[in-house]
């Protein structure tokens, strides 16, 4: 059983060490060892996860064996094993769902870079799942940027390039508050390990010393990664981001690399300040009102899209709004339905863009909803995941997105009158307007095209059968299965939060 424990750093030694393979690979040979590496990790995270709820304690992991502050640590509990093992399954299915489309829109001479990026951003996601340290995770999020921003502009189009320049710009600043918030706090306490910085902040609250650089480091790194996770009003990137890249670099981005960065904040929040100085410094009411700002914004400015994939990527800045909404609540609750909004958001959005992919096949390649008309006739199976995916989203009961909303309700209900109200009014107003533009979306998927329709270039497109497509039907199959898994099975799921939360103090 102790050779378990070697998993985690295997895994982001595997996934960082394929980078560098991938680089001298042909396309074939590439896209064989991603999948391979994806299985990998997979089954190691799987293995690590049933573990560890079996041990039901956490542990860290000492790279060469050697203590602070020479060594560096990785740290799991069943939080990290559970999100990691989610994310690895997310992040498998968008590449076989995107797979066609990686063929389709990329160079030969270009498809082992893609590949590369796709293992780097892995690793990346997996370092900032389980590292003890800092330093190292901010070492990590740069990974993260820059392999995200190359799967953007991978495509090399002017929309790409140009999205991909919004992307690396917000980024850096990003990035640049979080490495002044975290050089304060390494100035404050003289530590980059989580668990020395978490007793150092407590001694240094308690004698009431530091407390403005320390509010104004945790500020820093707040604001930083909140502009990373594309939080309202810092999200103007995100919609060329995720509406011009390739199908399976939209699914993972808009699923997987915001998600990292908001799981980087809650380990902070727990495992390096602790939650009580949180809501102490009140930073989480400034989060909590960009949170709701979010919910409302983003639907807004997906209604008046025409766009199908944008249309999804302004949902993204809705659905993130949620998240920050929950961490702003201030209570262990509202984290437990903020971590399960993550897993919601993560394989829904991956659904509904594998899907639109498949629709805008169907019409022609067109993204526009008047060409879009009849495409659910056309590709059956694009269309039903679809619309399952806008059910979820919508807080249809029985897909995962209705837990989530239940789940804020819940948390809501049992905080303060100021702050339960706010969140209610807008759970109500944010699912209207989730069904405004997801219901007429799906409507118009499924009205007959009429002749007084202009058809695009490149002309009405022929039914598309599972035959046609095994490996696009059967991935999107298993999209919806994890959807309605997450749904159904919520309350062993919400357990395990909270088993996790528990273990990360």
């Amino acid at each position: 059983m102790e050779f378990i424990r070697n998993f985690p750093f295997f895994s982001i030694l595997l996934s960082l060490g394929s980078g560098v393979l991938t680089s001298i690979m042909n396309r074939k040979v590439a896209r064989f060892w991603n999948t391979f590496v994806l299985l990998a990790v997979t089954v190691m995270s799987a293995v690590l996860f049933v573990y560890m709820l079996g041990v039901g304690e956490p542990y860290t992991f000492m790279m060469g064996h050697f203590p602070a502050p020479w060594g560096n640590e990785i740290r799991a509990g069943v939080l990290e094993a559970g999100m990691a093992l989610f994310f690895c399954i997310v992040m498998l299915l968008s590449m076989k769902g995107g797979e066609e489309h990686i063929d389709r829109e990329i160079e030969d001479t270009k498809a082992n870079l893609y590949y590369i990026m796709i293992n780097l951003l892995l690793s990346s996601l997996l370092a900032l799942i389980y590292t003890n340290d800092l330093f190292t995770a901010y070492v990590f999020v740069e990974i993260n940027t820059i392999s995200a921003c190359g799967l953007i502009m991978i495509r090399q189009s002017g929309r790409t390039i140009e999205a991909a320049t919004r992307y690396m710009i917000m980024s850096s600043l990003g990035s640049g508050l979080l490495l002044m918030g975290l050089c304060v706090l390494y100035d404050i306490t003289g530590h980059l390990l989580m668990s020395n910085i978490k007793q150092s902040i407590a001694y240094v609250y308690a004698q009431g010393i530091y407390n403005i650089p320390l509010v104004a480091s945790i500020g820093m790194i707040c604001v930083g990664l909140a502009i990373k996770s594309a939080l309202y009003p810092f999200h103007t990137w995100l919609p060329d981001a995720y509406g011009y890249s390739t199908v399976s670099s939209a699914a993972i981005l808009s699923s997987l690399v915001s998600k990292g960065y908001i799981f980087l904040l809650i380990k902070i929040f727990f495992r390096v300040v602790g939650f009580d100085i949180i809501v102490d410094s009140k930073i989480v009411n400034i989060l909590f009102v960009f949170g709701l700002l979010g919910m409302i914004m983003g639907s807004v400015n997906a209604i008046m899209e025409n766009d199908i994939r944008r249309m999804v990527a302004f949902s993204s800045v809705a659905q993130i709004g949620y998240i920050y909404m929950g961490l702003g609540l201030g209570t262990t609750f509202g984290i437990v339905a903020s971590i399960f909004h993550v897993l919601s958001h993560a394989s829904t959005k991956s659904l509904l863009f594998v899907a639109a992919a498949g629709l805008t096949d169907a019409s022609g390649g067109s993204k526009r909803f008047e060409d879009l008309t009849g495409s659910g006739y056309r590709n059956p199976m694009a269309g039903i995941a679809f619309t399952m995916g806008a059910c979820s989203m919508v807080g249809i009961p029985l897909f995962s997105g209705f837990i989530s909303k239940m789940l804020f309700a819940e948390a809501a209900v049992q905080n303060s009158l100021s702050k339960m109200l706010p969140t209610l009014i807008c759970l109500a107003i944010s699912t209207v307007l989730n069904a405004i533009y997801f219901m007429k979306t799906v409507i118009r998927l499924y009205t007959p095209k009429s002749r007084n329709v202009k058809k695009t270039e490149a002309g009405e497109a022929a039914i598309v059968s599972f035959r046609e497509h095994p490996l696009y039907n059967f991935t999107l199959i298993l999209m919806i299965a994890l959807n309605v898994l997450l749904g159904c099975c919520s309350q062993p799921i919400a357990d395990w939060i909270i088993s996790g939360i528990g273990m990360f103090g």
